[in-house]
């Protein structure tokens, strides 16, 4: 068991819903990268969900699009993430799921880089472009991994019968996809959304998580006793641009998020 499903369960016996941020790693600069990771992690964050940049991300819209961008402008790249990791690692035990793309992996090498991420302290992946029929040779290397991360899988509202397929010994929790195309929707979740992740709640042997458009507590208020948690990407990243990327700012956002998800 890693640090995710021991936070999950650790919510499940207080009876709390889950929160998850996304951020893009490098957006300033890795320093602050490390410097929201914490704060966050000091706030409540249950579990930080950190973006690989990458220059062709088909899953994400314009902000995530524009963020990885200017991060890969930066200079920012998978080793030096890696290196931002392991030192967040010193003080900070916060679950992180790198969100990437599997061009990604493989040009870095899948064993090297899943004893990289074992080394570090990286607890999970999320890989929207690996579907489920070519997860084999990834999940095999993973699992002959000491530490390794695991694989979170998606679902979104057309997958329909494909759902116990994709969650055949899922790890973690769920990712539900709320709406059909890319992340940044501003909460135009799919005319079906709660149909959609009751299904998926009554088929799931893990922790239902929703993303994708949301922006407040308010947002998914209908819908809270249906999910285990949510996921705020988009919108985290507007809010940090907005603010000069205050850590004090994140804190207020996640603390405020955490106790109305929970009320």
């Amino acid at each position: 068991m890693n640090r995710i499903e021991n936070r999950m369960q650790e919510l499940k016996k207080a009876g709390e819903k889950a929160f998850i941020t996304y951020m893009t790693a490098g957006l300033p600069n890795l320093e602050t990268t490390k410097a929201l990771i914490r704060a966050q992690a000091e706030a409540g964050t249950d579990i930080l969900e950190l973006g690989i940049p990458f220059s062709d991300p088909t899953a994400d819209g314009p902000v995530i699009q524009d963020a990885s961008y200017r991060a890969i402008l930066n200079g920012t790249n998978l080793k030096k993430v890696f290196t931002a990791v392991e030192e967040v690692r010193e003080d900070c035990d916060i679950p992180i799921v790198f969100m990437m793309y599997y061009n990604t992996i493989l040009y870095y090498g899948l064993e090297a880089f899943a004893k990289k991420c074992a080394a570090v302290g990286v607890d999970g992946l999320i890989i929207p472009d690996l579907p489920k029929e070519e997860q084999d040779e990834l999940t095999d290397i993973l699992e002959k991994t000491e530490n390794a991360p695991i694989l979170i899988q998606l679902v979104s509202p057309v997958s329909g019968d494909r759902i116990p397929y994709i969650l055949e010994n899922a790890r973690g929790f769920v990712y539900c996809v709320s709406s059909m195309g890319v992340t940044g929707q501003a909460a135009d979740f799919h005319k079906n959304v709660k149909n959609y992740l009751e299904n998926v709640k009554k088929q799931s042997p893990v922790p239902v998580m929703m993303g994708f458009g949301i922006r407040t507590a308010k947002d998914v208020e209908n819908l809270k006793d249906t999910i285990d948690g949510c996921i705020v990407g988009s919108y985290f990243i507007q809010l940090m641009e907005e603010n000069d990327f205050s850590t004090d700012v994140a804190k207020e956002y996640v603390r405020t998020f955490k106790k109305e998800l929970n009320q």
